[in-house]
C-alpha cells in the first residue's frame, strides 16, 4: 500500500508540490527567528500600559528560540520526505 501510495505522490507531482510547500514554511519559520523577538518586544513595550507593569518589556530571545525549534522540525520532516520520494528510483511492476 504505501508502495502506490509512493507512486501516486511521485507521478502525479503532488508531491513535488507538498515538499515545496514544507521547505517553504521551514524557511519561512527561520526567517521568523530573526523577526519574532524584535516583534514580541514592541508588541509588549506597546501594550505594557494596557495590562499594567505585570510583564517585562525586556528583549527576550524566547521567541527566537521557538521558531528555531519550529524550523528545524518541519525542515527535517521535509528532508525525510524528499529522500522516502525522490532518492530511490520507483519499483515498477515486472510485466511476465
Amino acid at each position: 500500500m504505501l508502495r502506490r501510495f509512493k507512486s501516486a505522490l511521485v507521478k502525479s507531482f503532488v508531491g513535488a508540490i507538498a515538499l515545496g510547500w514544507i521547505f517553504a514554511q521551514g524557511i519561512l519559520h527561520f526567517a521568523y527567528i530573526f523577526s519574532a523577538p524584535v516583534t514580541g518586544w514592541l508588541s509588549r513595550r506597546d501594550f505594557s500600559g494596557l495590562v499594567g507593569n505585570t510583564t517585562s518589556t525586556n528583549f527576550s530571545l524566547d521567541e527566537a528560540l521557538l521558531e528555531l525549534a519550529r524550523s528545524v522540525v518541519v525542515l527535517v520532516i521535509g528532508y525525510l520526505l524528499l529522500r522516502w520520494l525522490y532518492f530511490k528510483p520507483l519499483e515498477e511492476p515486472q510485466d511476465l
